[in-house]
């Protein structure tokens, strides 16, 4: 089966009738995208060096975006582990600069259409609000625990190098018709391809909010098709809450079926998850157990290897959100001794 464009996903968002272009191109909003920008960078030795002659730069990167003339830069790629490893492309600071303008130009136009449980990468959202509403969701399934349910937790194979450019313009466009937009919009995707228009690179500010704009179509489908009330989306992890065991088996050939079509996606066959909440469920690196919530082995053991003094307030900040006293208690106590 052909699945279309989902309308009522794409009506919920807002229209761009007034949306100029020069809400991204003019120096005014490329130094008003400048403030964003340098939060928390300003040390960095290339943020630096484009601050040292910043108006110079800004009405040079303002007058290319004016007149067409603007292409967007290689990538520098590196690779880290969090944990797992990953393939980061690291754009220059001209163009970082342009995806913080256009994505706070467009990103309001998609924002209220989004549905409430995408979690990933959103004002207010976040891991811990969705651990929160999993949290919630698990005892209003369950009745109160009075009754056993279910989690079906499915994840996107290869997420971010399988989008499709030319699926993603499409959905863009529904919603932006501005052409120097779409031009620049279009400069920006296509300055990345794992394979022949595909892929975006992870480490731009634009690929989060291009994926969940991706991603709003299964969201749309699962929430209004399927009639899922016990879904939320975290990036491209996903789950499913039912105290029937076998409708959740059933379910993924459903979505894996729309993913396939609609978005030339798969889900990542080892990765499909179907456990009692007595079981636990694992999601955003806690475990939800009826009566706790403990963080992922592999988190905490993390955690222990890795500790030091500039990253102990951040894990005790992860440690707060689970049952998990005697860990807190560990940490502080191993960087006492360290000192």
């Amino acid at each position: 089966m052909a699945w279309p464009l989902l309308g009522g996903g794409q009506a919920a968002f807002a229209h761009d009738s007034k949306l100029d272009f020069n809400k991204v191109c003019s120096a005014e909003a490329l130094f008003a995208a400048w403030e964003k920008f340098r939060r928390s960078k300003r040390a960095r030795a290339d943020v630096l060096a484009f601050e040292r002659h910043l108006e110079a730069n800004i009405f040079e990167l303002a007058d290319e975006l004016t007149h067409g003339s603007y292409r967007h830069g290689p990538y520098q790629p590196f690779t880290v582990w969090d944990p797992k490893q990953r393939q980061i492309h690291k754009a220059l600071v001209r163009d970082r600069l342009v995806h913080q303008a256009v994505t706070s130009a467009i990103e309001p136009l998609f924002e209220k259409g989004f549905i409430y449980d995408s979690h990933s990468c959103r004002k207010g959202k976040g891991t811990h609000a969705a651990l929160s509403r999993l949290r919630r969701f698990l005892y209003r399934a369950s009745r109160n625990n009075t009754v056993n349910v279910y989690a079906l937790k499915l994840d996107i194979n290869k997420f971010f190098a399988s989008v499709d450019h030319q699926i993603l313009m499409e959905l863009l466009t529904q919603k932006i018709s501005n052409p120097e937009i779409v031009d620049l919009l279009a400069e920006i995707i296509a300055s990345y391809s794992v394979s022949s228009s595909q892929g975006l690179p992870l480490g731009n500010l634009t690929s989060q909010l291009f994926a969940n704009v991706y991603l709003h179509q299964l969201d749309w489908f699962v929430k209004n098709h399927l009639c899922e009330r016990f879904y939320l989306r975290y990036c491209d992890d996903f789950v499913i809450l039912s105290p029937d065991r076998r409708y959740l088996a059933d379910l993924v050939s459903v979505i894996d079926q729309f993913l396939a079509t609609r978005l030339k996606l798969t889900i990542h066959p080892a990765k499909v998850s179907l456990r009692g909440w007595h079981q636990g469920i694992d999601f955003v690196g806690y475990v939800l157990k009826p009566h706790c919530t403990v963080l992922r082995t592999k988190t905490r053991q993390r955690m222990l290897d890795r500790l030091n003094s500039d990253n102990l307030t951040s894990y005790l900040g992860l440690c707060s959100h689970a049952d998990s006293y005697e860990l807190q208690q560990d940490l502080v106590s191993r960087q006492w001794l360290n000192i």
